[in-house]
């Protein structure tokens, strides 16, 4: 019989999200194809890849907004077939790249979340004003979404989903449509946010230097099929096939 080393419980204990031969299928044909992918707690996953490659499929199956056709994911030792919509959602948090706000304040966009779930109203003042702060918009809390900038309204919606203190934070290509100096800087504020909170996150990108230098592991997704997982170093060195090696050409070393 073979046994269970405490390595291997240590290593299990780890993983939040684990994923078998998963298949998404969308407008009848196979969108999105993962034989095997372990996401650890606390870490960040980038996924990347060419237009259409399957990162977005990924995300929303993880959101629990497409159903898998095929295979499994456990989220904390579970299959998310088991877990209802209300109390897998609750820890989640969605981040688009549009950033989708309310026609209300800074921090009534901010605080909405908790008030749908009932939290009390002291804390709610307090988690509101932490992560207004953290992101950098305090001082426009009481501005209308409507009249903030491209990069503004992205922090809102950012301090809207770490105020909800996910367990796992999922990113749709956020900065896609900001500004290079917008982009920089709020990629380097998030950076660090994740680091000092130690979110679980997966962050969806094609910008290779972004994804560099957010992520502890990078998942290559091309045709619809994850083709590699590892650090943007070991993919680079080590490519799975020629479909990777030339993606990553414009990795940075």
């Amino acid at each position: 019989m073979n046994r269970i080393s405490q390595a291997d419980i240590e290593n299990q204990e780890r993983k939040l999200i684990t994923i078998r031969n998963l298949i998404i299928q969308r407008n009848g044909r196979d969108a999105l194809r993962v034989d095997s992918l372990d996401i650890q707690h606390g870490e960040t996953l980038t996924v990347v890849g060419p237009n259409g490659a399957g990162k977005s499929t990924l995300l929303l199956t993880l959101a629990r907004l497409l159903e898998p056709s095929g295979g499994d994911i456990v989220y904390h030792g579970k299959s998310i077939k088991q877990w209802d919509d209300l109390s897998y959602r609750r820890k989640i948090s969605l981040v688009f790249q549009s950033p989708l706000l309310m026609d209300m304040t800074v921090e009534q966009n901010v605080s909405l979340g908790l008030k749908f779930r009932g939290i009390a109203k002291a804390e709610i003042q307090e988690r509101t004003e932490k992560w207004m702060k953290q992101l950098g918009v305090e001082s426009l809390s009481k501005r209308r979404a409507g009249q903030l900038s491209g990069g503004e309204a992205q922090r809102v919606s950012l301090a809207r989903a770490f105020v909800l203190e996910p367990e796992l934070l999922l990113l749709d290509e956020p900065f896609a449509a900001l500004d290079p100096p917008t982009h920089a800087k709020l990629l380097e504020d998030l950076s660090v946010l994740l680091r000092e909170d130690r979110l679980t996150a997966i962050f969806v990108t094609h910008n290779l230097n972004e994804a560099a230098k957010l992520s502890h592991r990078m998942a290559v997704l091309i045709g619809g099929v994850l083709r590699q997982v590892g650090t943007a170093k070991q993919i680079k060195m080590q490519p799975a096939d020629e479909t990777v090696k030339a993606f990553l050409q414009e990795l940075p070393q």
